[in-house]
């Protein structure tokens, strides 16, 4: 019953379209916002049962209507793959985003940076100069003891 009603759903939807470009006219509106987002996965993702993704690629105007917001809002090879999300098989960076590895050392180098910033404002830690003295220190404890006698 489910997928009876998926498929005359479907169907309505077909028919609403016609030969329209999107659903109210020239122009995208939020149906079709909300319509392609639910047509695009089941036109395009592999199921294990493919009963209602048959129907829909039945229904070329709807199967049109996801190719052409998918080439318009998606350009990279028809919005199937984002170039930038993929990387290459060989294990290469892609051509889109040939300093990566920069920018994620400067990224690092900055954070480090502001850490140790922090910690030198903040008083968490403090760097104290040693004086004369064969540990490089001076007992300021017994200079303040002699002084109060």
């Amino acid at each position: 019953q489910l997928y009876r009603e998926a498929r005359e759903c479907l169907t309505l939807l077909s028919q609403r379209l016609g030969s329209q470009k999107f659903f109210f006219g020239d122009s995208p509106a939020s149906l079709d916002a909300l319509v392609f987002s639910r047509l695009a996965p089941l036109l395009k993702a592999k199921l294990p049962n493919g009963k209602l993704q048959q129907h829909l690629k039945s229904l070329q105007n709807l199967c049109n209507y996801c190719t052409s917001i998918l080439s318009l809002y998606f350009p990279w090879d028809g919005g199937e793959t984002c170039p930038l999300a993929l990387p290459r098989a060989d294990g290469s960076e892609t051509e889109e985003d040939p300093h990566k590895r920069r920018n994620q050392l400067l990224s690092v180098l900055v954070g480090l940076v502001a850490m140790l910033g922090y910690a030198f404002l903040s008083g968490i830690v403090s760097i104290q100069r040693g004086g004369a003295g064969p540990a490089g220190r001076q007992p300021v404890a017994l200079e303040e003891e002699e002084e109060e006698e």
